[in-house]
């Protein structure tokens, strides 16, 4: 049984830039929703003035697929030029606690 993949994907928008990837993200996020796998998907800025996608796939391997899809290709040709940095794309699995703490997302 594989664990579920938790994703972030940070964007760093010229500040020109940042309602023209913001819009990109927005148009796309209700395709990747219905992505087999996709448990969340959600947009959110943070105060620095990144982007920041928070991802739940139900596998890595469906996560891989979708990182292969469509969707993702759209993303990445339609901030191409706007960002002040390279996409940050951190795959990360939740720990297992002893204690008596929350469960992960």
């Amino acid at each position: 049984m594989s664990l579920p993949c938790i994703v972030i994907a940070t964007f760093t928008p010229k500040p020109e830039h940042y309602d023209e990837v913001k819009r990109v993200l927005l148009e796309v996020s209700p395709e990747v929703h219905q992505e087999e796998g996709c448990e969340l998907y959600a947009l959110h800025e943070e105060v620095g003035g990144t982007l920041v996608f928070v991802e739940k796939w139900t596998t890595r391997e469906l996560w891989q697929v979708h990182s292969g899809k469509d969707t993702v290709a759209r993303i990445k040709s339609g901030v191409q030029g706007l960002l002040a940095q390279e996409i940050d794309v951190r795959e990360m699995y939740g720990v297992e606690s002893s204690g008596n703490f929350p469960g992960s997302l």
